[in-house]
């Protein structure tokens, strides 16, 4: 091929090569999206990840953990607590520890009971009991929230309004109609908050503003001073629905592989068998009567024969080693092996005289007696 024929070749390739880069250009243009991926890790299971990464960014202090643990995580002066869970979950000791901790200047953020739950007696020893607080029927309408420059957003639509005894110091609803959803009430030298719900701090939700606002304002009066303490679930599920509602890509196929297994064990029913025949006693006649005949007429050798044939049958089966051996040699074998002596095995296998009828009923009883000694 010569030089101006491969150039013109490359020339074409190189010329093919730019139309389609500039038709992939002209057709094609570069965008940035974001796609959200589901929470991993604590995100996925700490509904109050986001507010305490929020205010560690912020310069606060800030902790989180399943349960209070008062014993092991004692609590400051002007430290502020956030219950997300229902405070009826806390035990006597926890619900005197808290309000001892709150007379000495701490803030405590609580919330109702979730609607739509059965209705439980009031005890005495209750958080809300202790504090005068009466929690009412479910929501009925939403609370308007009004921040300037965003739009306008509607809260507490999920949770159970309710009512103080005491004087609040601040308050949102109204007493005369629904109720409150939100009383901030003095105890002792600190303050606890009693809202109607805490959806609004969740990790999906607190990256609106008004949410983000609202937060910032509940969490005022410790602000900047302790730390902040969110308890995200003051009670665990037990382990048997955890495993049931989330471990269930891992016992669901060990459950089919044991049923799998237990049906190829299991037993196959074929067909019905027929019934076994019931003894004819035509037939016990029959042979009977053969027996008695050849008795009768001088054949009594034959089945003499028949016995002892019987025998040596059963014997070459289970102790080939005697069964060859002939004379007085194959006598000692079979005696060894039934237990009787030389002298009996030698005359049960004598045919009798056909007139001696005790004789062939003792050596006829003797070879069965044999035959079953094997």
């Amino acid at each position: 091929m010569r030089w101006s024929t491969r150039i013109g070749i490359a020339a074409l390739g190189a010329l093919l090569i730019a139309l389609g880069v500039a038709w992939f250009l002209h057709t094609h243009e570069r965008v940035s999206d974001t796609v959200d991926l589901p929470p991993r890790g604590e995100a996925a299971y700490n509904p109050l990840y986001a507010l305490r990464e929020t205010l560690r960014a912020d310069g606060v202090d800030a902790r989180s953990r399943q349960r209070l643990q008062l014993a092991s995580v004692p609590l400051g002066p002007r430290d502020t607590v956030l219950l997300y869970s229902e405070p009826r979950t806390l035990l006597p000791s926890e619900v005197e520890a808290l309000l001892g901790w709150v007379d000495g200047g701490g803030h405590l953020l609580v919330r109702t009971p979730l609607p739509r739950r059965r209705a439980d007696a009031a005890r005495a020893w209750d958080l809300l009991e202790r504090l005068g607080v009466r929690t009412g029927d479910d929501a009925t309408r939403c609370t308007p929230l009004l921040v300037d420059g965003q739009a306008g957003h509607v809260e507490f639509c999920n949770g159970r309004r309710f009512m103080v005894d005491a004087e609040p110091l601040l308050e949102w609803g109204d007493r005369d109609e629904d109720g409150l959803v939100f009383a901030r009430l003095a105890h002792g030298a600190g303050t606890v908050d009693v809202l109607a719900d805490f959806d609004f701090m969740r990790n999906g939700d607190l990256r609106e503003v008004p949410h983000a606002l609202l937060t910032r304002q509940l969490l005022a009066p410790n602000w900047g001073v302790g730390t902040v303490h969110l308890v995200y679930a003051a009670s665990v599920p037990p382990l048997w629905y955890q495993i049931l509602t989330r471990g269930w890509m891992a016992w669901g196929p060990l459950l089919l592989a044991l049923l799998a297994w237990l049906w190829m064990r299991t037993q196959r029913l074929g067909p019905v068998l027929p019934a076994p025949p019931v003894a004819r006693r035509a037939l016990l006649e029959h042979v009977t009567a053969s027996g008695e005949h050849l008795m009768r007429y001088g054949r009594a050798p034959l089945l003499h024969d028949a016995v002892r044939a019987a025998f040596r049958d059963r014997l070459r089966r289970r102790d080939p080693l005697a069964a060859a051996l002939d004379g007085d040699a194959g006598i000692e074998a079979i005696a060894a092996r039934t237990g009787l002596s030389p002298r009996d095995v030698r005359d049960a296998l004598q045919p009798p005289r056909p007139d001696d009828a005790t004789a062939f009923r003792q050596r006829i009883a003797r070879l069965i007696h044999m035959r079953n000694r094997l």
